[in-house]
């Protein structure tokens, strides 16, 4: 008996008002049916490869292995590769645009160790469109391989340390305190920074204690109710990465900064 499919995971920035995502579900089901797919999101902002590639970084973790389809791709039509990779840890497989948008998440899980290019896969759609890879080359290469399909199999091989990486700012450690970058921002006003948890060891912050950021008070605590409405905190989110809040406010607004300028947090 065969194998039943793994399982896709699918992120995009198709929204939903339109017909995109359902006619790639189509697709993937057509091609292996009973495949379990489980949207991660598609309301990313238009075009925003950062933000995507964030979001499959934080995600990916919390999701079986499997086949992991992203399209956020401003560049569809052009010369940009289209790709599928595996990864060293757990076996996962990445479908995507080469625009930096797997990179993160194939970093998070080992770094990637196969990787072809599949614009000419077997397994794509024909006629292919220029305008709708998703539909015609991502959606049916990720179902194909979902359903068994081996990877080296599914395009041209390329050197894996070649796809195309996603460049960040970075946060260091300086006299003046911990220099990070607002990397993300959340529709609360919440701000992500560039530092995860095992990188604070060396910050001199310590939870509970108040701290400034960029020059204002605020507390490095547990939650937003550790403070008054209306006041500044630092926390490590759900994915345990340092983060900026205004309890019942934003963070965004209150230090008024955009991506990624920076944000100076010292002890007080």
């Amino acid at each position: 008996m065969p194998a039943p499919p793994r399982p896709i995971t699918f992120l995009s920035d198709y929204g939903t008002t339109d017909e995109f995502v359902g006619v790639c579900h189509g697709v993937m089901a057509r091609i292996a049916p009973g495949v379990e797919i489980v949207d991660l999101a598609h309301e990313l902002p238009r075009h925003d490869v950062r933000a995507g590639a964030l979001m499959l970084r934080r995600a990916l973790p919390y999701m079986p292995p499997g086949v992991h389809l992203a399209v956020v791709d401003p560049e569809v039509g052009t010369k940009r590769r289209a790709i599928a990779l595996r990864t060293a840890d757990e076996d996962r497989i990445l479908v995507g645009p080469d625009n930096g948008l797997l990179a993160l998440a194939a970093q998070r899980f080992g770094g990637a160790i196969d990787a072809v290019d599949v614009s000419r896969s077997v397994h794509r759609l024909d006629p292919v469109s220029a305008t709708f890879h998703g539909r015609d080359i991502f959606a049916p290469v990720a179902a194909a391989l979902a359903a068994g399909a081996e990877l080296l199999d599914a395009g041209d091989p390329i050197d894996a340390d070649e796809i195309t990486l996603l460049h960040m700012p970075m946060a260091m450690v300086e006299p003046e305190g911990l220099v990070a970058h607002a990397v993300a921002f959340d529709r609360f006003g919440n701000i992500t920074l560039d530092v995860e948890h095992q990188e604070l060891a060396d910050s001199g912050l310590r939870l509970g204690r108040p701290v400034t950021i960029n020059d204002q008070p605020a507390h490095y605590t547990v939650t937003f109710s550790d403070v008054g409405a209306g006041e500044l905190l630092l926390y490590e989110d759900a994915y345990r990465t340092l983060a900026v809040a205004v309890n019942r406010g934003s963070a965004r607004d209150a230090l008024t900064v955009g991506l990624d300028d920076e944000i100076i947090v010292r002890p007080a």
